[in-house]
């Protein structure tokens, strides 16, 4: 072997040392992170505190995206308006809906729960309001009252109060769930009809979003699979009917399926967004300098933010939206798996599924992959009474996080914390299990038993048939020894009848 092979070898060899040890201290590093992430989630009140972090950094990320893409459009030669007009009121919603999180988090859910069914009965009157003169019309939907500058959508109010009550009412039928008439009536026939008020304003983002509600109540109340292929299939087929009967719905489904046909017509929005997302890079432009608020690509602070992030923060900055929202699934998942109250699971489910999802219709439609709904990115769209619910929803799902066994435990010994004490908030109730009656659980007529059938019998059959329980027992009635006697065997401690009586007595006490 000459020299030249041996310094050769040599340095093969110390390359491979040197790569081995890199490779050990990332390892070590990797355990090290995962060591720590898994001893902070375990913390009681992690939950919480995610959920508070989530809301937080999406509500400022909104703040600041929205002053970037509403001060072109609040500009106007003709009028002495702010280019701050849009911003400003963006702000004062924002104000609100802190008052609607605290509002999610302070009051009991017991309470929230009571409340539901007349949650239910008021938003159906006020889908049929707004389809009077009383309610208007804002960009080609009567779905809005509107007094002064302050407006409503009672859409959003209704997704809450369907899921709130939803969850109810699955509850409280939990035994028969197993029978198809109960799983369905009343909660499907209620949101049909709330499906229906909505199309005749019509929304179609609304009536979506409400499915989606409806899909994951019935998810997380155990529905059978083949419940969810029925309304995959019947939601295809509504699609395809709403599309054939509004002019509108086709030429969007047309323009997705055929975005070159009609650029700067039908297929502007979608095609105005891919232009800006692909701008932007990898870091994009730099905050305030997009180009497609310029009236490039309409609407951009409501429904097509997406783009202007893309535009503006590059793929980094979408990368960072999304994966929030990701982190968004995994907590309030975590949080409906981690609590005992059977209400308070299916509500943490359905509103994360609901968050989720609409973020996901509006992020799919922004870069090509659904076509355009009209659907707001949560927390990060300009919008008044949608910001709202959504930060309510936030602070239901907050309240629902402090209800975890470990963060009961934690919050009724250790004090309320830091933010708890900050926004006075009380703590937090055990869940109880509701006291069983004999015979009534899951088994009978449960899932993969067989019900017991036919009729109960009559009052006075079953009061003949079955002995009088009072009377059967020996402490029934008047004493068998007086009380002195009683006393005496006692006192004495005596073993006789008395003092045997006497004994039994308490030890049945």
């Amino acid at each position: 072997m000459t020299a030249v092979d041996e310094t050769r070898e040599n340095d093969t060899a110390r390359r491979e040392r040197s790569s081995g040890r890199r490779r050990e201290r990332a390892e070590r590093g990797f355990a090290a992170v995962r060591t720590a992430l898994t001893a902070w989630l375990s913390r009681p009140l992690a939950d919480f505190h995610l959920i508070l972090a989530i809301c937080g950094l999406l509500g400022v990320i909104g703040i600041v995206m929205v002053l970037s893409a509403s001060s072109v459009s609040s500009y106007s030669p003709d009028s002495a308006s702010s280019v701050y007009a849009l911003f400003q009121r963006h702000l004062l919603f924002f104000a609100v809906g802190s008052v609607a999180f605290w509002l999610g988090v302070r009051v009991p859910l017991p309470r929230i729960r009571a409340l539901s069914s007349t949650a239910v009965v008021g938003c159906l009157g006020l889908l049929a309001l707004v389809l009077t003169p009383l309610g208007s019309e804002v960009n080609g939907s009567q779905g809005w009252f509107v007094l002064g500058p302050l407006s409503l959508q009672p859409v959003e109010i209704a997704k809450v109060a369907l899921a709130l009550w939803g969850a109810h009412i699955l509850v409280v039928k939990y035994n028969v769930l197993h029978q198809w008439r109960h799983l369905l009536v009343p909660l499907v026939p209620v949101a049909l009809l709330m499906f229906a008020l909505v199309m005749a304003q019509p929304d179609l983002g609304g009536t979506i979003t409400l499915g989606v509600v409806l899909i994951a109540l019935l998810w997380f109340a155990g529905a059978p699979k083949r419940l969810f292929a029925v309304i995959f299939l019947a939601g295809v087929a509504g699609a395809v009917a709403l599309a054939l009967v509004a002019e509108y719905r086709l030429d969007r489904i047309m323009s997705f399926l055929n975005p070159d046909a009609d650029p700067l017509g039908k297929g502007l929005q979608a095609n105005q967004a891919l232009y800006a997302l692909a701008d932007g890079g990898l870091f994009g432009k730099g905050l305030g300098q997009g180009q497609s608020k310029w009236m490039y690509l309409p609407n951009v602070q409501h429904d097509f933010i997406f783009a202007l992030i893309g535009e503006e923060l590059g793929f980094v900055g979408c990368l960072a939206v999304i994966g929030l929202f990701g982190l968004l699934a995994f907590v309030g998942l975590r949080i409906a798996m981690r609590n005992l109250d059977p209400w308070i699971r299916i509500v943490a489910g359905t509103l994360t599924v609901w968050l989720v999802a609409q973020a996901a219709i509006n992020i799919g439609y922004v870069v090509g992959l659904l076509p355009v709904t009209g659907v707001t990115l949560p927390m990060i769209s300009y919008g008044g009474t949608s910001l709202l619910v959504t930060m309510l929803l936030f602070g239901l799902l907050a309240n629902c996080a402090r209800h975890e066994p470990e963060a009961v435990a934690a919050l009724r010994t250790q004090g309320p914390g830091k933010f708890g004490r900050l926004m006075r908030l009380p703590a937090p109730d055990p869940y109880r299990p509701p006291s069983k009656r004999r015979g009534s659980g899951r088994g009978q007529g449960g899932r993969g038993q067989t019900p017991k059938r036919g009729r109960p019998a009559a009052r006075g059959a079953r009061s003949a048939s079955m002995p009088d329980r009072r009377r059967a027992a020996p402490e029934y009635g008047r004493r068998t020894t007086s009380r002195g006697a009683d006393r005496r065997g006692r006192g004495t401690g005596s073993t006789g009848s008395t003092g045997s009586t006497g004994s039994t007595r308490r030890g049945r006490r």
